[in-house]
């Protein structure tokens, strides 16, 4: 197996606990990895995956895991593991798995999971939309649409994200999240192949030539997956198609990096805003 024969690879290092007597990572815990290695998989196919099985009407349980050695990974190795879908088939769907470091295949896998009743544990039919979603990103394809409109579109699949984020994870209150601001700004909403929203910002015009970008919010399990660089790409182009220079927007300073990757710089001190540490950050377009 080739690393370049797989789309879903995700790095882990190789912890003191993983690690055996004979100095070598211990073989029950590449088990540990390819599972691991299957919720970035989820996370790859834009799917928060609790809601999306429940979604589904189904859960996923795993038949048969069989894995081959061909050499051993050690204590502060970094390696990367590697997942793609083979076959889908009526109930069931197989994954070959590899553990990589560098170039160099470690452990190879071969999993099978059931889709099946999560009361009964009996099987069901792939869903044709899960179905669907893992032939689509297989082939290299997009699993995730940005919208963009006004709140009276997009209040349905925004708010929900933005009160789970805001409200519920960091203890915004209510009244401080809505605000009259929502009915005359540009929103942008990241749907996935589910009609799940997992993403969502805004755009607003602070002064002439001037755009405010606001309200970020994405899905917990899915940070760090690309979702948020989409849906800020969207708002940055709707403000460039309407002319304006200059972005602004009040970043949390736990997300500051993240906006730093994409270009924008601090301006000012940093600011408590509803209890939380923020900054001031900029862009030119």
């Amino acid at each position: 197996m080739k690393r370049h024969e797989f789309r879903c690879l995700h790095r882990l290092r190789v912890r003191w606990a993983e690690v055996d007597m004979q100095g070598i990572v211990f073989n029950a815990h590449y088990l540990m990895y390819f599972d691991v290695g299957m919720t970035e998989y989820w996370r790859a196919l834009a799917l928060p995956y609790a809601e999306a099985m429940q979604a589904l009407g189904g859960e996923l349980y795993v038949r048969k895991a069989t894995l081959e050695f061909a050499a051993s990974a050690r204590m502060d190795d970094e390696v990367d593991v590697a997942l793609r879908c083979e076959r889908i088939g009526h109930t069931s769907m197989t994954m070959t798995g590899a553990i990589f470091r560098g170039e160099r295949a470690l452990v190879g896998a071969e999993i099978v999971y059931v889709f099946a009743d999560p009361a009964t544990q009996t099987a069901r039919p792939v869903p044709a939309a899960l179905r669907e979603l893992i032939q689509r990103y297989e082939a290299g394809q997009e699993v995730l649409r940005v919208v963009t409109g006004p709140w009276s579109a997009l209040e349905r699949d925004a708010a929900p994200l933005r009160r789970a984020v805001f409200v519920d994870e960091q203890g915004i209150p209510e009244s401080e999240e809505w605000d009259a601001a929502d009915a005359t700004a540009l929103h942008a909403v990241a749907i996935n192949a589910l009609g799940q929203a997992v993403g969502t910002g805004r755009l607003l015009a602070a002064e002439p030539g001037v755009g405010k970008i606001g309200r970020m919010a994405v899905h917990r399990a899915l940070r760090g997956t690309g979702v948020g660089a989409r849906v800020l790409a969207a708002l940055i182009e709707a403000a460039r198609t309407r002319g304006d220079h200059t972005l602004r927007l009040s970043a949390q300073r736990t997300a500051m990096g993240f906006y730093q990757r994409q270009g924008w710089q601090c301006v000012g001190e940093p600011y408590d805003e509803v209890g939380i540490p923020h900054q001031t950050m900029e862009r030119r377009l």
